[in-house]
């Protein structure tokens, strides 16, 4: 039995049945990597040693347990993005600016998943501070999507989509920020989930834009997604924005009938120049819910065509503000200069790559004297607009239906040298994170070159229920899920 082919819920059942053991089941991820990791680059840091601690120590309180709870990740392998912080051990960004950055604390996610006894594979590559939807921007190397080397495995959170879909690892966490979950979930064929912002606690995330970022699992399947929301969601004292609200067990509504549920179908999402592949999918899709008794309605979402622009005056305003704190002072890369600008300037410069210096440009010019006003506030009241669009169909719909992304995974270097192109690889994403609702993407089908589709399920506020139980009937209606790059 290959384990590292497995689900969190298949190796949970292989433990408590003492047919495995954790070490066994490590010992496979790793084979795995060796064996792929070269062709994929999924990784910036690999955690082996600190991995067999952790599944000595994981098997140890199985063997002193009588059986673990079906939703536990005692023992289980996961991988984090490389910006969130994980104590002693390196975390980076992946950028030259935090390329020896050691934190001395962990963040409130990997402390959960401390709590339940998982093992960290590893830290897994990103666009430089989340900045991108390829992963070509990180300041390290390039990942590659697992179904074909030449293509990108979307981002930023291509390094973990990556990841699970080549079997590295068994799931891994994300962050999203207009599409950072979801777009590279989409494009590499797995499931990414993106919660109400402040279900999960930002705390320890490394921030890009701190209204817009959320933190969530990419996993081989639904059920998976839900495991992990159960852990990592709930109200955090060390996150001001983080929802004091209770958590449901995300689990139950996996496998629940949706006869009757409204879906929503937005004009505004099926545009000229969509792949036709992609769209026929997408409808093949909906005609499967509808199949199981959803029941599709048409409806508009009117302020979408402002949402790209929106998003990229907020988000790039806040990160002009919060990647000001690298100065080359306190900690990160520091260049010397002839006197203190000097080396805040010279440390910037040898330290951020070029869509993170293009992005504090932009951000700054934004909220600069004079262009406030026209710019970020005018932004600010279109995202109010954004937002009044969902609280308006989900007065009459319980899910809406989408594309995740416009096209499917694309080549290295196709649209690095037009950021315009780039940024429009978001566009079905980034008004979620603007309303700051749930989004889940879910495999949906694959292109004539073998290129897979994804399927976006967007719900109410803090109704990530919803989605995902009308995920898990479509995924246990179809087999898309199930299938795997041969790499």
């Amino acid at each position: 039995m290959e384990l590292y082919r497995q689900t969190i819920s298949e190796l949970r059942d292989l433990l408590d049945r003492k047919e495995v053991s954790v070490k066994d089941i490590v010992s496979s991820i790793y084979q795995r990597i060796d064996a792929v990791e070269e062709k994929v680059k999924a990784f910036v840091t690999i955690t082996e040693d600190k991995a067999l601690k952790m599944a000595e120590d994981a098997q140890k309180k199985l063997d002193s347990t009588e059986k673990q709870s079906s939703k536990s990740l005692l023992g289980i392998p996961i991988s984090i993005k490389d910006n969130m912080c994980t104590k002693g051990i390196r975390t980076t960004c992946s950028s030259k600016i935090l390329y020896n950055f050691i934190p001395p604390y962990e963040s409130t996610v990997t402390s959960r998943l401390i709590e339940q006894g998982y093992v960290l594979i590893g830290k897994t590559n990103l666009d430089e501070f989340a900045m991108g939807s390829s992963t070509e921007n990180s300041g390290f190397h390039v990942t590659r999507n697992p179904w074909d080397l030449e293509r990108a495995p979307g981002g930023s959170s291509g390094g973990s989509a990556a990841a699970v879909a080549s079997d590295e690892c068994i799931a891994a966490l994300g962050s999203d920020t207009g599409g950072s979950i979801r777009q590279p979930a989409s494009l590499c064929g797995v499931v990414g989930l993106k919660p109400t912002y402040g279900r999960v606690s930002r705390y320890g995330l490394v921030a890009f834009a701190s209204s817009l970022d959320q933190i969530g699992p990419i996993t081989k399947n639904v059920r998976d997604a839900a495991i992990l929301m159960n852990i990592i969601s709930g109200h955090d004292p060390f996150d001001s924005t983080s929802a004091p609200l209770p958590v449901p067990d995300f689990t139950a509504v996996i496998g629940s009938d949706i006869k009757g549920i409204r879906i929503g179908i937005p004009r505004e999402y099926f545009i000229e120049g969509m792949d036709k592949e992609i769209d026929t999918s997408i409808k093949d899709a909906i005609r499967k819910l509808e199949s199981l008794g959803a029941i599709p309605v048409e409806v508009s979402l009117p302020h979408t065509g402002y949402a790209v622009a929106t998003y990229y005056v907020l988000a790039t305003s806040e990160a002009s503000s919060n990647l000001a704190r690298y100065d080359g002072v306190k900690y990160g890369l520091r260049a010397e200069g002839k006197d203190l600008i000097d080396t805040y300037m010279n440390s910037r410069a040898q330290g951020f790559g070029a869509e993170v210096k293009r992005r504090i440009m932009l951000g700054t010019y934004a909220l600069s004297s004079g262009y406030y006003e026209a710019y970020y506030r005018k932004a600010q009241q279109v995202r109010t607009l954004i937002k009044k669009d969902f609280e308006d169909v989900f007065k009459v719909v319980d899910v809406i239906v989408t594309p995740t992304s416009p096209t499917s995974a694309f080549n290295i270097g196709e649209k690095t040298a037009d950021p315009l192109q780039m940024y429009l690889s978001d566009i079905f994403t980034i008004s979620v994170n603007l309303a700051g609702v749930p989004g889940i993407s879910i495999p949906c089908g694959f292109t004539s070159n073998n290129l897979p589709i994804g399927l976006q399920l967007i719900g109410k506020h803090f109704d990530e229920e919803s989605i995902l139980k009308l995920a898990s009937a479509y995924e246990q209606a179809t087999d898309w899920h199930r299938r795997r790059p041969l790499l």
